[in-house]
């Protein structure tokens, strides 16, 4: 059985940081694809930012490019999302996605599993 659990959400001020954790078990981490989404109050589930299998190769959103780094240690079976300069507009529940394979994936429905969800507030 596939888990996948966030950790590392909270409350922070506008300007600070947070790292959210996303620990994975039941799956070949190291071949999988990995990514992380948001979900605000009243919007759709949006694409944040992946990486591939090896973590040579990543993607953001326009929105958090130059803020927000993806990473993972694959002997941890773990992917991070280091998120700095955070914004009021950043605050959503953050989600984190696992697909089996190699290649990069910016889409919902490209994705197998998910987690629960940690709430990211940033407050003015």
């Amino acid at each position: 059985q596939v888990q996948l659990v966030e950790s590392g959400g909270g409350l922070v001020q506008a300007g600070g940081s947070l790292r959210l954790s996303c620990a994975a078990s039941g799956l070949t981490f190291r071949l999988s694809a990995m990514g992380w989404f948001r979900q605000a109050p009243g919007k759709e589930r949006e694409f944040v930012t992946a990486i591939n299998w090896t973590g040579g190769s990543t993607s953001y959103a326009d929105s958090v490019k130059g803020r927000f780094t993806i990473s993972r240690d694959n002997a941890k079976s773990t992917v991070y999302l280091q998120m700095n300069s955070l914004k009021p507009e950043d605050t959503a529940v953050y989600y984190c996605a696992a697909s089996p394979g190699f290649g990069l994936r910016i889409r919902k429905d490209d994705y197998n599993y998910w987690g629960q969800g940690t709430q990211v507030t940033v407050s003015s």
